[in-house]
């Protein structure tokens, strides 16, 4: 009865916020972009359609839910990725298993954002107009908590509570004294604020032919303010599909899986579109991935690989970006 009285309150709390964002029709209005972009290279190379993969302690930057599959005791992960404009996202994730998913498995995640060094200027009083000041150096952080659970031997949920925070450097003011006889000052403010977000999700195995059927909520949080003006985070629903095509072939080699995932994304930020993701795997060690992404300006296709064995894997994404050149990214793992 308890686990009934779970599974229908997840349940519901999914379909009011489904209700929810199908009636908000702004887009482009939303801060705190560093949370939407994917570092690591597996999901990356897969189009992000990762809500119905079961993926340790990554799964706590796609769905929750997927940690509560994790078959070992420890799993860390750590990501590099060099994004546009020379933006260096950083992150590392770390799962625990202490009682071989009895009681659930916990999850920390970090990232970091280092948007480069940028020239400070002001307006003044002589051509130009402006003047350099000093160099700005943003910034961005993001830590989260996760726990997962599986409620029976096909259905898990999870969930993931996080800190965020973005410094955009300083900016030189000026300061108005309420007393006429002190002449106007200049000084130096720092820009930054902070957010809490909620992540939650559901994994469920079919067991038919590998289907498996997901949802995840990313980013739920009240309005953040920043000077004057407010914005929400990029609060995004996510409902996804996956299936081991392989299966559909009768006696077929168990040394060959082609996985193929596909995400349905209602975002804040941009119209609704499609990720589709194929990964092959050859031996339990090779892995070949490519990714589709519709109704995206400047992206489509992405692609990469992996290897692991004995609890060790690299994986490597590449993804051209239109005008804006290419992506590329590097992920490490270690499971035992």
């Amino acid at each position: 009865m308890i686990m009934k009285n779970k599974l229908l309150a997840i349940l519901m709390t999914l379909l009011l916020s489904s209700t929810a964002f199908a009636e908000f029709t702004k887009l482009a209005q939303t801060g705190f972009q560093f949370l939407s972009v994917i570092s690591d290279a597996r999901g990356a190379a897969l189009a992000g359609a990762m809500t119905t993969i079961p993926y340790g302690s990554s799964s706590l930057f796609f769905n929750p839910a997927g940690m509560a599959k994790m078959e070992g005791r420890v799993d860390i992960v750590a990501s590099k990725n060099t994004w546009i404009a020379d933006i260096n996202h950083t992150t590392l994730s770390l799962a625990f298993n202490p009682a071989q998913n009895r009681y659930g498995v916990f999850g920390f995640t970090a990232q970091s954002v280092n948007y480069g060094d940028m020239q400070g200027t002001m307006v003044w009083g002589h051509e130009p107009g402006w003047i350099e000041t000093h160099t700005i150096q943003p910034s961005a952080l993001s830590l989260g908590f996760g726990y997962a659970v599986n409620l029976s031997d096909r259905f898990s949920i999870g969930s993931q509570v996080k800190y965020a925070a973005q410094q955009l450097g300083g900016a030189v003011v000026e300061i108005h004294p309420t007393q006429a006889d002190v002449e106007d000052s200049l000084s130096v403010q720092k820009f930054s604020t902070s957010a809490i977000a909620f992540d939650f999700g559901t994994l469920f195995n079919t067991g038919f032919k590998g289907i498996s059927f997901g949802m995840n909520v990313r980013n739920f949080s009240n309005e953040v303010a920043y000077l004057e003006e407010n914005f929400q985070l990029p609060l995004t629903f996510t409902m996804g599909l996956s299936m081991d095509l392989i299966d559909l072939i009768p006696n077929f080699s168990n040394a060959h899986s082609l996985l193929m995932s596909v995400d349905a994304v209602h975002s804040r930020s941009y119209p609704e579109y499609l990720n589709v993701g194929l990964e092959y795997k050859l031996l339990d060690m090779l892995y070949f991935r490519y990714g589709y992404l519709n109704n995206r300006d400047e992206r489509a296709s992405s692609f990469g690989f992996g290897v692991s064995r004995f609890g060790l894997g690299v994986d490597y994404a590449y993804i051209p970006f239109g005008i804006l050149d290419e992506v590329q990214m590097i992920t490490v793992r270690f499971t035992y």
